[in-house]
């Protein structure tokens, strides 16, 4: 089984959904964890704060920098991830699909560099 991570691709300039559409879109992500755990992919899951809540730790001669904000300004941020185990790419990619209905956001599917055996 091999790894992949969802991130859910977050724009900075867009406008927040009404609380009604955030309901179901929260209501669509429940069901999306529930099939990933009755799959028996879900590995782990979760939204994050905007990229203003940042932390940057760096090294720098010997010691390490820390600064607030994001590392890099663009137009979009990480807005959420999953992870799941699946056995291939495809299967990754639907899962993606899925994940892309639920949140009505592009999601970017990627795989780990080292593979599970079980």
């Amino acid at each position: 089984m091999q790894h992949y991570l969802l991130s859910v691709i977050t724009p900075t300039d867009g406008q927040m959904p009404s609380p009604e559409e955030m309901a179901e879109i929260r209501r669509k992500l429940d069901v999306f964890h529930d099939e990933l755990q009755a799959a028996g992919a879900w590995v782990f899951a979760g939204g994050l704060h905007g990229p203003e809540t940042a932390t940057v730790l760096r090294p720098k001669d010997g010691d390490v920098l820390i600064t607030d904000g994001p590392y890099a300004e663009g137009k979009e941020y990480l807005g959420g991830l999953c992870l799941i185990k699946v056995a291939d790419l495809d299967a990754a990619l639907e899962w993606g699909r899925r994940a892309t209905w639920a949140t009505t956001l592009p999601v970017e599917v990627r795989p780990f560099m080292n593979t599970s055996e079980d």
